[in-house]
């Protein structure tokens, strides 16, 4: 669930959680589109007879397409600001790709906001770290920083 904010307010979750997404699953068909999509076909993404002889065990999610789930995360996990006209894709400051995603693994983004600054009236960019985690593994998939243009 979102956190639904005046922009006068966003101060106060500097260096705060702002929620966690939902679980999103990763099976193969998705892997495979997204490989269609990307023409990256790479055995170890789609080829799950050869990706078994690798140390994975099996095939694994893209890292990108881990990484292009964090908009559907968002959605669940970041800061709305009260009557924003819009949210523009900023960029990433980092990104890392630590944990790879295995087929048939859940996933979901966890949100903390690390910065909020007035870029211009009307313009706040926003700044987040985001961890995308893996059910059932310590290690993350990836972690992030990601940066969002919001108008108001």
């Amino acid at each position: 669930m979102t956190i639904s904010v005046n922009k006068d307010q966003l101060e106060q979750y500097i260096g705060k959680d702002t929620g966690v997404s939902e679980w999103v699953e990763l099976k193969q068909k998705n892997i495979n589109e997204f490989a269609d999509v990307t023409a990256d076909h790479q055995f170890i993404h789609i080829d799950p007879i050869a990706a078994k002889e690798t140390p994975f065990g099996g095939t694994i999610a893209h890292g990108m397409f881990v990484l292009s789930l964090l908009p559907k995360f968002m959605e669940q996990a970041a800061i709305d600001i009260e009557q924003h006209k819009m949210v523009i894709n900023y960029g990433f400051d980092k990104v890392r790709f630590l944990t790879p995603v295995k087929v048939d693994s859940l996933v979901r983004g966890h949100f903390k906001l690390l910065s909020a600054i007035e870029k211009k009236p009307g313009q706040v960019l926003l700044k987040y770290q985001v961890t995308c985690e893996i059910k059932g593994e310590e290690s993350p998939a990836l972690i992030a920083e990601q940066l969002l243009l919001i108008i108001v």
